[in-house]
């Protein structure tokens, strides 16, 4: 007996001094990257790390459904816009609903509005890393704090946050949402409302709805369809005009309205598709073909890792589904690879630990590709020729000044469309964010397809945690 008390008693101190040093980490990690950017940010002109463009389309959005009755201009087609931002006339592309929500964020000033959002995106950024490493199962608050941290210093590093923070742009409030919300015990009753909500602001989020679907929580895939509707419901009875015309007319599904669908900006299957086809008319019907392929490829490998114990890991191979598929993905969509990398240093650390060398050094691999790949690189490494009146692009992807471009459906082929015009390494470099999806999607596919026998389906009544060893085992 005294034996195995010695035994769980060192355990015990041993969990304390890896805690202690997981926290450490995280914590210089976090000082330093986040001391480095703020020291850039004093010292170099505020249009290097705040542009908010898209902010101020929101705020713009939000006054125009406080003040100008009806909102909604019948001879521009679009709801709530129009407005001009920086002499560029940008487009509120999202539903009335979201116009609503931004109605109550144009209350705060717009003297301090840009710089509280700045702040706040670092807030979600750190809730969405916090609860990845709960769904993880790592109940050691140290740990959990230590690895929230250190993602969050990861995440600063990336491009796709970086232009979130640099626009003041809400992919960050929604992943957060989205993660707390879906890695709720399923007998909570209210589990998707807030996916339904951040899916009623931008729709990609409904892809979780098949996602909840078929993975059996038919309670949560109902919240998350209900209060979707409900946001619809709710926008005909305040913006009625607004949502005749986006709902019914059919302007959720006109995705050139947000500009050129093949923009070096957009880094979806529609995008990368469009570009090689030539014409958006010529990448059609292809497109259609391989998003379906995705989608139920991508649904299916993300039901396998959810039945076979990998929660989080299905939840974000669904995401992935949505940036694919979605006809608009821009580049600040990806923030998704922050808790991407996430879970693949936690399979790392549960490959060493069991002794599993080789796949420790390959999840290891694939989080540093991933910080690799969408960190944001000086504008001289990868630069690409991209329409508008930016020369290049920053970074292996970066979305230049936008430019309205009024005619492109079916002329195709035109020389100021420059993404018709990429060769060689260039459309590597100009369709980096969708090739990694794409190449995630093939890994994620062949991984379920290996492990989804080696391991029996997860127990619902169990709690996942952080020291079993959780990585699948290919046959």
């Amino acid at each position: 007996m005294s034996s195995v008390l010695e035994r769980l008693g060192a355990a015990t101190a041993r969990e304390k001094v890896a805690g202690t040093r997981v926290l450490f980490v995280g914590v210089a990690a976090f000082v330093i990257v986040l001391g480095g950017w703020l020291i850039y940010s004093f010292t170099h002109p505020e249009s290097t790390t705040l542009y908010p463009v898209d902010l101020q389309v929101y705020n713009n959005g939000g006054l125009i459904v406080r003040h100008v009755s009806p909102p909604y201009n019948g001879t521009l087609k679009y709801p709530l816009y129009n407005w001009p931002v920086n002499n560029v006339a940008l487009k509120f592309t999202y539903t009335p609903f979201a116009a609503l929500f931004f109605a109550v964020v144009s209350f705060v000033p717009w003297s301090v509005l840009p710089r509280l959002t700045q702040v706040a995106n670092l807030v979600f950024l750190f809730i969405a890393t916090w609860y990845t490493m709960d769904a993880l199962g790592y109940r050691d608050r140290r740990i959990r704090l230590g690895g929230a941290l250190l993602g969050t210093a990861v995440g600063l590093l990336t491009e796709p946050v970086f232009r979130t923070m640099y626009l003041g742009q809400i992919n960050l409030l929604l992943m957060a949402a989205i993660i707390w919300d879906l890695r709720q015990p399923d007998d909570r009753r209210w589990k998707g409302v807030a996916t339904g909500i951040a899916a009623a602001i931008k729709l990609t989020p409904l892809v979780f709805i098949p996602y909840l679907f078929f993975t059996k929580r038919f309670r949560a895939a109902a919240v998350e369809t209900g209060t979707f509707l409900a946001t619809i419901v709710l926008g005909f009875v305040l913006l009625p005009g607004d949502s005749k015309e986006y709902w019914l007319h059919g302007l959720f599904i006109q995705d050139g309205r947000t500009g050129f669908v093949g923009w070096t900006g957009n880094q979806s299957l529609r995008a990368i598709v469009t570009r090689l086809a030539g014409s958006i008319d010529a990448g059609t019907k292809p497109w259609l073909l391989v998003a379906l392929v995705a989608t139920v490829v991508g649904l299916w490998a993300a039901v396998v890792f959810d039945r076979t114990g990998h929660k989080m890991l299905g939840l974000l191979t669904a995401a992935l589904v949505g940036l694919l598929d979605s006809p608009i993905s821009w580049d600040h969509h990806w923030v998704w690879v922050v808790p991407g990398m996430m879970v693949a240093g936690h399979y790392a650390v549960q490959a060493w630990r069991a002794g599993r060398r080789r796949l420790a050094a390959g999840c290891t691999a694939v989080a540093a590709a991933l910080l690799l790949i969408f960190a944001p690189w000086p504008g001289s490494l990868w630069g690409v020729p991209t329409t508008g009146p930016g020369n290049f692009t920053k970074g292996v992807i970066w979305a230049g000044p936008y430019t309205p471009v009024k005619t492109y459906i079916k002329i195709g082929d035109k020389a100021w469309f420059l993404e018709y015009h990429w060769a060689g390494l260039q459309n590597l470099a100009g369709n980096a964010y969708v090739l990694v999806g794409i190449a995630l999607l093939i890994l994620l596919a062949v991984v379920a397809l290996r492990s989804r026998r080696q391991l029996r389906p997860a127990d619902p009544s169990v709690t996942p945690s952080a020291s079993t060893d959780a990585v699948a085992r290919p046959a």
